[in-house]
């Protein structure tokens, strides 16, 4: 099984996505457990002086102006655990949880954090035994970090509440602990603090949603092109001369793969009528801009999501001199703000490839192909509904594309008086991800079976590939209606997959 060390200079999306998706063990450096020996030292020298040290020997929030006694100190850290763990509504994926936890568990690894050695420990045993703690949809303002959600896992590390087992099973947490031989966490001072005080949820989603977006980003080059060659479309505006005088990388990036797919075709160019046309509608004509624009937002986001793998998130924070100080760090408004922007890219996506969709089905805009695709219309309805679900997911992402970081609702008796809502713009982005996986697969289901249309014409060799592939997963081709819902699963699982982009692949080589 693959290993993941975890050190003191961060971690990388990819062991991220090992550890949240991939199962991999995790295991600390040696240079990590000095960190956090060293930063402990620190604390407890603090600990034990008079002086009121904020999260070390006073209460949080609006109630960090009380100092506790150092006999309150291990019931204040287990308390700030138990009343902040007070999410509501469904679980979250587990995935999302494996994120949460090792996102935190890399920012304690810092040295920055305070926590003792035996605390990160049980951390990794935790995700290494397979036990995810239950963590709930609601409770997180996306601002002295992710509360709710990682209070929810540092109660599991007490042994308290629920969690999932490696079954799925969801049991007391103390049960689960016990089984897999990890003694329970006596928190001490500013641990408690330290484990709930970081954006790790809403970056772990983040990363994900990168993940999926490069696979679905090539996927809707894919799926565009095809349509541009159902449609007898110009590929001559994918030329790359023309995306040189407008020098935007995605956009050049998007060109290049669709003109990939479509070397060798012939369809393109090839005129139904007798009135050749100059261009293409935006829909197919503008795919490169508007695919592109949404690569150069995803690129913008890897950068953000770069610098917060690298940080450390806490507050206070133990600093390389000593000091132990209060900050703003935790404020989720950089990660919160690209998760929103995603979603915006992501619904323009799905827009235009609805709107190519459409095309495809329209006698009147199609260049001859029959009305909604079907074998027999009138008798035959062909893919008329199909294309009905495609707009209501679409739809759909336009409402997940309202932004959550433009909201902000006072918390903590106007001590928190400024949140970022960053939680909620990661759950309304993975819904969206989710969807324009259901939107391409539509225009993969329309545009290959509008090419197979074409009697006498051949299509790209990229895109014979695609049709066979997706042929073989179950995905059926034209013929009289039948019982539509299964054949657009398929489409999904397919392009969920990864299959669509391997398929074209197997032809173009890696797209880019």
């Amino acid at each position: 099984m693959h290993t993941v060390v975890v050190g003191t200079a961060g971690v990388t999306a990819s062991d991220v996505l090992a550890v949240a998706r991939g199962g991999a063990r995790i295991e600390l450096s040696d240079d990590a457990v000095a960190a956090l020996a060293a930063a402990r030292g620190i604390v407890d020298a603090l600990a034990a002086k008079p002086d009121p040290v904020y999260g070390v020997s006073t209460g949080f929030g609006a109630l960090a102006t009380r100092h506790i006694s150092p006999d309150l100190r291990a019931q204040l850290q287990r308390n700030i655990v138990r009343s902040h763990a007070a999410g509501m509504g469904p679980s979250v994926e587990r995935e999302v949880v494996r994120a949460l936890m090792f996102l935190r568990l890399k920012t304690v690894c810092s040295g920055h954090t305070g926590v003792r050695p035996e605390v990160a420990q049980t951390m990794a045993d935790v995700l290494n035994a397979g036990i995810t703690p239950v963590v709930h949809e609601y409770g997180s303002l996306g601002c002295s970090g992710d509360l709710a959600p990682l209070s929810h896992c540092a109660l599991t590390l007490m042994g308290e509440g629920d969690a999932e087992g490696p079954d799925g099973t969801v049991r007391p947490a103390g049960e689960l602990l016990a089984e897999h031989g990890i003694a329970p966490v006596e928190l001490r001072e500013k641990e408690g603090l330290a484990l709930l005080n970081g954006t790790d949820g809403m970056l772990g989603m983040l990363i994900m949603a990168l993940a999926d977006l490069d696979t679905l980003y090539k996927s809707a080059d894919i799926t565009a092109a095809l349509t541009m060659e159902a449609l007898l479309g110009t590929d001559k505006v994918l030329a790359p001369e023309l995306h040189a005088i407008r020098p935007h990388p995605g956009q050049a990036a998007s060109a290049a793969n669709m003109a990939a797919v479509l070397k060798g075709s012939g369809l393109t160019g090839h005129h139904q009528d007798d009135a050749p046309r100059v261009q293409d509608a935006y829909s197919v004509r503008c795919a490169p801009q508007v695919a592109g624009a949404g690569r150069d937002t995803m690129a913008h986001a890897g950068l953000v999501a770069e610098r917060e793998l690298a940080a450390a998130v806490d507050n206070p924070v133990v600093l390389p001199d000593g000091r132990v100080e209060s900050n703003g760090n935790f404020h989720g408004a950089p990660v919160a703000y690209v998760l929103d922007f995603l979603a915006v890219a992501v619904a323009d996506l799905g827009s235009i490839a609805e709107r190519r969709t459409d095309r495809l089905l329209d006698k009147n805009r199609s260049h001859g192909l029959p009305p909604f695709l079907a074998d027999d219309a009138g008798v035959d309805s062909g893919l008329m509904i199909a294309q009905y679900t495609q707009a209501a997911l679409v739809s759909e992402l336009k409402r997940l594309a309202v932004p959550a970081s433009a909201d902000s609702i006072p918390s903590s008796a106007m001590q928190e008086d400024h949140v970022s809502m960053g939680w909620s713009a990661a759950r309304k982005l993975r819904t969206a991800v989710d969807n324009l996986t259901r939107v391409i697969a539509v225009e993969l289901y329309a545009a290959t079976r509008a090419i197979q249309l074409r009697e006498g014409l051949t299509p790209a060799p990229a895109s014979r590939a695609v049709i066979e592939a997706v042929r073989a997963a179950g995905v059926e081709g034209p013929g009289p209606d039948r019982y539509l819902a299964p054949d657009l699963a398929a489409a999904d699982a397919f392009v969920r997959a990864g299959h669509l982009v391997a398929a074209a692949e197997t032809v173009t080589g890696p797209l880019r």
